[in-house]
């Protein structure tokens, strides 16, 4: 048996635009579908090997529209951008929770360094 952490309950809250994620060690994390859009383990997003990433721009209104497990180890998230080619593991997901204080910072960073202003969501 794995000893790594399995969500015991996945949430959607549509009109706040979260995704919350409790797991079987305690840890529930908040979420936001943008940042999970952002960070979609897809190669459309992540490339095809390191320094391949692209930078998504524009997806602070991004919303999940459904969410379609996977087996027993991943979901598949559809956002309302069309993109839905993702696989969140049940490792990744975790891993977007716990890192999520350093992750996001970097995404903000990393769009002013592109010269992108980032708007406030209209949720």
């Amino acid at each position: 048996m794995s000893d790594k952490p399995k969500p015991t309950e996945i949430t959607l809250h549509q009109a706040s635009h979260v995704l919350e994620v409790a797991f079987n060690d305690g840890e529930r994390f908040q979420l936001p579908s943008e940042y999970l859009r952002v960070y979609s383990p897809s190669a459309e997003v992540q490339g095809h090997g390191p320094g391949q990433e692209v930078l998504q721009i524009g997806k602070q209104d991004v919303n999940i529209e459904k969410i379609e497990q996977v087996g027993v180890y991943a979901v598949k998230l559809h956002f309302d951008d069309n993109h839905n080619t993702g696989l969140y593991s049940w490792e990744t997901l975790y891993r977007l929770g716990k890192e999520h204080n350093t992750l996001w910072p970097q995404y903000l960073q990393r769009l002013k360094a592109a010269g992108h202003e980032r708007p406030e969501p209209q949720h």
